[in-house]
């Protein structure tokens, strides 16, 4: 999942070197955290009105659920 985050987000802004993505442990329903770090190119990431985000979020979960995983998406 973390590939296909930095894969998604590398498309997305100018600094492809500023992209970072840190990974929580499982928490007790199994859900992985996913914390995505941008420095200079936060609002191309988000979107208007956070739609890139959530196009994001869906894309991992969809490709989460297919190997039976629950993950969240964190922009800081």
């Amino acid at each position: 999942m973390q590939e296909l985050i930095i894969t998604i987000v590398k498309g997305l802004v100018d600094d492809k070197d500023a992209v970072c993505v840190t990974v929580d442990l499982p928490k007790e329903d199994g859900t992985v955290v996913y914390h995505l770090h941008v420095a200079p190119d936060m609002g191309r990431v988000i979107g208007k009105q956070g739609r890139i985000a959530k196009a994001i979020r869906t894309i991992v979960r969809s490709a989460a659920g297919k190997v039976e995983q629950k993950v969240v998406v964190e922009i800081d």
